[in-house]
């Protein structure tokens, strides 16, 4: 081979390099490798700098250390639910069955192991910071303060942190050296955000169990995730149809990737496909939080409701398979791992 063919080959690896580093990689962990089961809901995101954002842990670790996770360095919680807090861990990857996962109770919230283990931002409401706040001190993790700026942090930083924003609230991460970074926001979910019982001190227990109370830790949220390489992903919470779906989601954010939890009200299987075809309307949309097994082998199940969904949906779906990587561009097309 000539050397001008050689240069040329190489130009043409180096030109091409910059275009597959701009893909943001998007990872699922759930309970069963290879499936989309029940009691799925964490998803890692990377963006092209190597920033990397943990949602919503739920019953989806074996702990805050879990093998699967690398380095993590933004948590994003949406709300306070047991399934998405992490009331539970797993007690092993695998473990029970893709219905229902084995999971063992744990005296703290997966949400706080994590940001103990891996020195992470957590970005969420005040309320809800306040509580994983709490909880790290009783862990003896000390205590979580708000980041130095409240409403930034460049990452890795060196000791875990909290946003200091709620209800429509930025906050801007960036890798060090990195020029550009990652712009979080905090948008509606039309929830409830009562705190599970078992978290709860034993005077909260006592007072809720007296007066059939319940503790609530303000708006359940969702997130618009806006990554450096445009990709902006609508990060739904877990959430029934509302109108912000459109002005703020569709038409203020622009939105290019959805990500929907489908839950276990029926009510969100019924508007899924008028919430994404016609208020939301990216260019794709991963289906997440089915309380279903709704792979069998990694191939979705004909009978199960996600295959309902999928069917009147007029865009590219994909489901959020445990361990399977996908890579979307900064239009919100799937270019990896999607098959």
């Amino acid at each position: 081979m000539s050397i001008l063919k050689k240069i040329f080959i190489l130009i043409v690896g180096l030109m091409a390099m910059p275009v597959l580093a701009q893909n943001v990689k998007i990872t699922p962990l759930g309970s069963h490798p290879g499936e989309l089961c029940a009691n799925d809901r964490a998803l890692i995101f990377e963006d092209p700098t190597g920033l990397r954002l943990l949602y919503d842990p739920a019953h989806n670790l074996v702990s805050g250390d879990d093998s699967r996770l690398g380095d993590i360095h933004i948590v994003l919680l949406s709300h306070m639910h047991g399934d998405h807090l992490g009331d539970r861990r797993l007690q092993d990857v695998g473990a029970g069955t893709c219905s229902n996962s084995t999971r063992v109770p744990t005296t703290h919230s997966m949400t706080s192991e994590v940001l103990a283990e891996k020195n992470a931002v957590l970005v969420t409401t005040r309320a809800m910071a306040g509580f994983i706040a709490s909880e790290l001190e009783r862990m003896g993790e000390g205590s979580l303060s708000v980041c130095s700026q409240p409403v930034a942090a460049t990452v890795p930083v060196e000791v875990a942190c909290s946003s200091r924003i709620d209800m429509g609230g930025v906050f801007n991460a960036t890798m060090a050296e990195a020029t550009q970074g990652v712009e979080i926001t905090i948008v509606l979910a039309s929830h409830v955000n009562n705190a599970p019982p078992a978290l709860l001190s034993v005077e909260q227990r006592a007072a809720a169990e007296t007066d059939g109370a319940v503790f609530e830790y303000g708006p359940a949220t969702g997130f618009v995730v806006k990554f450096s390489n445009g990709l902006v992903v609508y990060l739904s919470g877990d959430t029934g149809i509302n109108s912000e779906m459109r002005t703020v989601i569709n038409e203020f954010h622009q939105a290019n990737l959805a990500v929907l939890n489908l839950g276990n009200n029926t009510g969100i299987y019924l508007s899924a496909p008028y919430v994404i075809n016609e208020l939301v309307e990216p260019k794709s949309v991963i289906l997440t939080h089915v309380n279903e097994a709704a792979t069998s082998g990694g191939q979705l199940r004909t009978e199960s409701r996600t295959y309902e969904v999928i069917q009147q949906l007029e865009l590219p779906a994909y489901l959020a398979i445990s361990e399977r990587t996908m890579s979307f561009d900064g239009e919100g097309h799937c270019v990896a791992g999607c098959d």
